[in-house]
């Protein structure tokens, strides 16, 4: 099977599910954009497109909302993905240290993926958690108190 039908069969089997699941109506965009960018780890055209479709919202308001929310990506993401909280209390607490620190661990900037494909860094401005900052999440892990010399071995957990 040619690779351009493979994806899009992957593709618009995410998107089937995600709306079986939860429904044609614009109330569930949210949820139906979450759970098809958790299957294919991102958003793409094809999907966006499908999705305009299907809940018969134009496509820009399908993207508006898919590009707002850092947990959704428009673009691939590495198998691990780096939220940092960049809110004013982790940063009171050494959350620029921190950052610092992710950042040439990484050799990242802000919303890049890593050449191989093992990390992407994104910043957000609150996680929630503003009582152990500063904080990182990395993928479904949730890291607080942090400080610089914390980042590598916490890195290194990762393959």
């Amino acid at each position: 099977m040619p690779v351009a039908t493979m994806k899009s069969n992957k593709v618009q089997e995410a998107v089937n599910a995600a709306i079986d699941r939860h429904g044609v109506t614009r109330d569930e965009l949210i949820p139906i954009l979450n759970q098809v960018n958790q299957a294919l780890g991102f958003l793409p055209a094809e999907a966006l497109s499908e999705i305009s479709q299907r809940l018969k919202e134009p496509r820009s308001s399908v993207l508006g909302v898919a590009s707002f929310y850092h947990m959704l990506s428009t673009k691939p993401r590495g198998r691990h993905v780096i939220q940092f909280c960049e809110s004013a209390p982790c940063h009171v607490v050494g959350g620029r240290e921190v950052w610092e620190t992710l950042q040439e661990s990484l050799k990242l900037a802000p919303e890049e993926t890593s050449p191989d494909g093992k990390w992407t860094l994104v910043t957000t401005s609150c996680l929630g958690i503003c009582g152990v900052g500063p904080v990182i999440i990395i993928d479904e892990d949730v890291y607080g108190n942090l400080t610089a010399d914390k980042i590598p071995d916490i890195l290194a957990r990762y393959s």
